[in-house]
């Protein structure tokens, strides 16, 4: 048994440990159950539960993921229609995210794939400058699908 200053108190039985606790005005808390004799600390459950959920609340605040930010491309797309994804792409990547690039394929377009890989080819290029490729392109289904990230 673990005392409410941290001190150990040694093998006690549980009637004693659980009067020693309610004396205190504590609870006995079994804190290693799997252990011979199982482990039990004294101490006040309410404001260790509370001190807990802190502990987590700094830890998910201090870590950071990575989102990842999607665009579609087609095999047939304009000029102005690819420079405004390409520009959102250049943007997203610039703001530290993570970009899954689609090329999206229908219908008889499925037999011409070298469209799309020169979509990504041309995309990869332009954005050299400010992002490195994570995902080589490839076919999943209908689409061709390259992830590049940050530099």
């Amino acid at each position: 048994m673990i005392g409410p200053d941290g001190q150990q108190i040694g093998v006690v039985p549980v009637k004693e440990a659980q009067q020693m606790a309610y004396d205190r005005g504590l609870d006995l808390v079994e804190v290693s159950p799997t252990a011979k004799p199982p482990v039990c600390r004294i101490l006040d459950y309410g404001k260790y539960k509370y001190e807990l959920s802190k502990k987590q609340k700094v830890a998910r605040k201090r870590q950071h993921t990575v989102q990842l930010k999607e665009m579609r491309y087609r095999p047939k797309i304009e000029e102005h229609d690819y420079q405004f994804k390409t520009k959102h792409v250049r943007q997203f990547l610039l703001d530290g995210f993570k970009v899954k690039v689609f090329v999206e394929f229908r219908g008889r377009e499925m037999a011409h794939t070298e469209f799309g890989k020169k979509i990504i080819e041309r995309l990869q290029e332009e954005l050299s400058d400010i992002a490195s490729v994570e995902q080589r392109p490839k076919m999943e289904g209908r689409n061709l699908t390259t992830i590049m990230m940050p530099k």
